[in-house]
């Protein structure tokens, strides 16, 4: 925002900003949240603290040491920032993510060589797994983690996890759990999504869905053709039981088949045309096959009978292609709709909107600090100047929570 236009809203910033850090209890760390915030929605080509104490006319140190060396709840100002998010965009789905954020050098938290999808490839760079409430029209962050690789634990990472301010409860684990971290706090304060969305990442892998499905969240994960599954009619049989051992448990005697398989035994003709979202220029449709199957893997988890539950395998087959291009699995329930069912797999396109406008207006990717807690301190700020500009284009009295 130019000088003048955040000069206009200045009375609605000033109200955000009074309402998100209450949790703060010193006046100064209040104020320095408030100058952080108005720093990031400058314009400007950088949102490092310097650039942006330039810009807002005062000493970068005052900066400098509200994210890094002051003590303040970042997450009771996270929770708040939740609670307005949800309020402004009226989520249909929350949708489970990770970005890159690329670095030179070794001394940033996280950082190291691995694959990102900023990229496209494999890199130096930090990892962020980040959870976001979404609809048609909005979306926003709710929370956000930095990913710790393993060669960021051990004795030979002591030195840099010292400099880096890594708490010493705070080691590598898998994204997929991360994000059941997240969904687990954002539970603890009274927010559970309607439907969770995420890319095969998380999709293909059985310890995410089984944490979803022990939490008794729904969801519809884009997964990769190669995955297995039974037919819906699939029954497990009961060994014939010879009186030595324990008695052997139901199982499955028919090999499960991928869902390429699966679908390609369908045959195209058996969907329909399915259009699930309105264009700025057409609509967007497609064909789709759409197929109840029991998803099998490594370690499905069955009934106390053995049966596997049912769970919807949704592939989107375009006219002039050989297969399917997309799949995506789903414990939505049976009944309901086709236009449904492929418009909340499809609606992770949104927070594409999040991070574009996160990281090219907001500085998102660009915290120079080097400890793991001014990492998430500046992430949270960055979701909290993206939620004051969301609720300026949808709802600019949104509530806050009582």
């Amino acid at each position: 925002m130019r000088a003048g236009e955040l000069a206009a809203v200045r009375g609605r910033l000033e109200e955000f900003a009074s309402e998100v850090f209450a949790p703060l209890v010193r006046r100064d760390q209040r104020e320095k949240g408030a100058m952080y915030l108005r720093g990031l929605l400058l314009e400007g080509r950088r949102k490092s603290m310097q650039p942006m104490a330039e810009r807002l006319g005062v000493d970068h140190q005052q900066l400098q040491q509200f994210m890094t060396s002051s003590t303040w709840p970042v997450g009771d100002v996270r929770a708040r920032l939740a609670w307005r998010a949800v309020a402004a965009v009226r989520p249909e789905v929350w949708v489970v993510d990770d970005t890159g954020f690329p670095k030179d050098g070794r001394s940033s938290p996280g950082v190291a060589r691995q694959y990102s999808a900023t990229l496209g490839k494999v890199g130096n760079c930090q990892i962020g797994v980040s959870v976001h409430a979404a609809s048609d029209t909005a979306s926003s962050p709710l929370a956000w983690r930095l990913f710790l690789p393993e060669s960021w634990d051990g004795p030979e990472a002591a030195g840099r996890r010292e400099r880096c301010r890594i708490p010493a409860d705070e080691h590598h684990r898998p994204k997929w759990q991360l994000a059941l971290d997240m969904l687990d706090e954002l539970d603890g304060i009274g927010l559970r999504p309607a439907v969770l969305v995420a890319d095969t990442g998380y999709g293909a892998n059985a310890d995410f869905r089984h944490g979803l499905e022990d939490r008794g969240l729904a969801y519809a994960l884009q997964a990769k053709a190669e995955m297995t599954a039974y037919p819906d009619d699939a029954e497990p049989v009961t060994p014939v039981y010879g009186g030595l051992g324990p008695r052997p448990k139901p199982r499955y005697r028919t090999r499960p088949v991928s869902l390429r398989d699966h679908v390609m035994a369908a045959r195209r003709t058996s969907g329909r045309a399915v259009t699930w979202r309105k264009g700025s220029k057409a609509a967007m449709s497609s064909h789709f096959v759409l197929l109840r199957v029991r998803l099998a893997g490594r370690r499905p988890k069955p009934a106390a009978d053995g049966t596997i539950p049912l769970g919807w395998l949704i592939a989107q087959w375009p006219e002039g292609h050989d297969e399917p291009v997309k799949y995506w699995i789903s414990n939505l329930p049976a009944t309901i709709p086709a236009k449904d069912l492929v418009r909340l797999a499809k609606s992770r396109w949104r927070i594409e909107h999040d991070y574009r406008e996160l990281k090219t207006a907001l500085g998102l990717d660009h915290f120079e600090g080097r400890s793991f807690t001014g990492w998430h301190r500046h992430v949270t700020l960055v979701t909290a100047a993206h939620l004051f500009l969301t609720e300026q284009r949808t709802c600019p009295k949104a509530p806050a929570r009582a």
